[in-house]
């Protein structure tokens, strides 16, 4: 009796040579045509039960069984691999691991993608790939307080890796501060994490690109709402921990970009990935494969909501940074590149000026209205708050933080969308009349 065709043998997205000598040719974009990141998920093959279960199986095992004697020779060698459905060990590839980084290259428009133990394992394994000892990076001033310090201290300490800082903004600057045949890498973050800037993709890809050099962009902040691939990014790196996830229970990262770059990170001899060892958990993957089909429209509440509360919170005469009101500086450049429907992103960021006022308006929030909670992180269904240049951002020094445009009293919010939007509204304004703000 003929199987059903929807229950053959899956083929994978991209070939694997694992034998691939270090490769250390640029790996600059290769996008796929634009389209929606939801339709581009749903367009994805669904990957069924071995038992005919809507939902995929989890493939637990670390090891692999072959056939034939010859066959572990032949996946060594990288004659065989996942596009053939031969694996090997699950620090290399894994079946259902593969099938979530198929999701994730589906949402941000890429040929390939890898998911990782987190977000930063993400970051770090694309830049030792991409840069070997002595090289170079150009990086936002901008950045997570974590990739600021890999940056800053840990590349050039272990490595020998360093990286000019800049204000990517100022597209003239990036442009002197690239030295071509030095720098490898221009790094940034869609927008900023945490004063909320945004990046003109393009132009700065256009820059790079020009002096042979990768773009990485981290678009942990706006999954759904940008697209940096197809702004002509060639590698998107992900905290899957955040909005993807959405329940602040699981920590994880992906890498998507070329298959060339992906390939490589799995070379056995050569590859981040393969030697560094942060390897992502199936049943984590088979989690998190559950909760991609929904985040389009969990990020759609997500950033309806926090451009209801900016432009309220604005009204009663607070300073507001978030990227959808009219008067930020980065309003019509966001709008420009964003993706239709999804709004201005679930972050917003509310500049107490000091440290002590700061406390005390998360205090109200948390303990006399429940608005939110004082935890870091983002993405969650509960808002989450935090004064960022003592928690997520402490890694910088104060010069760092007055270049990045963090203030001492500067709040954090990833608004969620747990209960009514007026009751929440309505715990916020309890919370400012308490502290006589309003």
């Amino acid at each position: 009796m003929e199987s059903h065709p929807l229950l053959k043998t899956r083929t994978f997205q991209f070939p694997t040579p694992m034998a691939e000598s270090g490769d250390k040719k640029r790996y600059l974009n290769n996008t796929l045509p634009f389209k929606d990141p939801a339709a581009a998920l749903a367009d994805t093959r669904h990957e069924f039960g071995e038992h005919g279960g809507v939902n995929m199986s989890i493939e637990a095992s670390a090891t692999f069984t072959v056939m034939e004697p010859d066959t572990m020779r032949r996946i060594f060698s990288g004659e065989l691999g996942p596009d053939r459905d031969f694996f090997i060990y699950s620090r290399h590839f894994n079946p259902t691991v593969l099938n979530l980084s198929r999701l994730m290259a589906a949402m941000e428009g890429t040929e390939a993608a890898y998911c990782t133990a987190s977000g930063m394992s993400a970051i770090s394994s694309v830049l030792l790939q991409i840069c070997s000892s002595g090289g170079h990076i150009v990086a936002s001033q901008k950045l997570y307080g974590g990739t600021h310090a890999l940056l800053s201290h840990f590349l050039r300490r272990a490595c020998g890796i360093t990286t000019s800082f800049v204000d990517i903004g100022d597209l003239e600057r990036v442009d002197k501060e690239i030295v071509e045949g030095k720098t490898k890498v221009l790094y940034f973050e869609s927008i900023s994490n945490p004063t909320l800037s945004v990046a003109n993709v393009p132009e700065l890809c256009k820059i790079a690109h020009a002096k042979g050099v990768t773009v990485v962009v981290d678009n942990t902040f706006s999954p759904m709402v940008m697209s940096p691939a197809r702004l002509g990014a060639d590698v998107v790196v992900h905290s899957i921990s955040k909005f993807i996830s959405g329940g602040a229970d699981i920590i994880a990262g992906a890498v998507c970009g070329p298959t060339r770059l992906v390939n490589s990170m799995m070379d056995m001899h050569q590859g981040s990935l393969m030697l560094l060892g942060p390897t992502m958990n199936p049943k984590v993957a088979f989690d998190l494969s559950e909760r991609l089909p929904h985040l389009g429209l969990r990020m759609k509440e997500h950033c309806r909501r926090a451009a209801v509360f900016a432009a309220r919170m604005q009204k009663l005469g607070l300073k507001v940074h978030y990227p959808g009101l009219e008067d930020h500086p980065d309003h019509k450049l966001l709008k420009s590149m964003a993706n239709d429907e999804y709004g201005y992103g679930g972050l917003l960021c509310i500049d107490m000026e000091t440290e002590e006022r700061a406390y005390r308006l998360m205090n109200a929030l948390q303990n006399a209205t429940q608005f939110g909670l004082m935890a870091v992180s983002l993405g969650y269904y509960e808002t989450l708050m935090s004064c960022s240049g003592s928690s997520t951002s402490s890694e910088m020094n104060e010069e760092e933080k007055a270049l990045a445009g963090i203030s001492p009293g500067l709040v954090r919010m990833s608004i969620g969308y747990t209960g009514t939007l007026e009751q929440k509204w309505s715990q916020f304004e309890r919370a400012v009349t308490r502290m006589n703000l309003a």
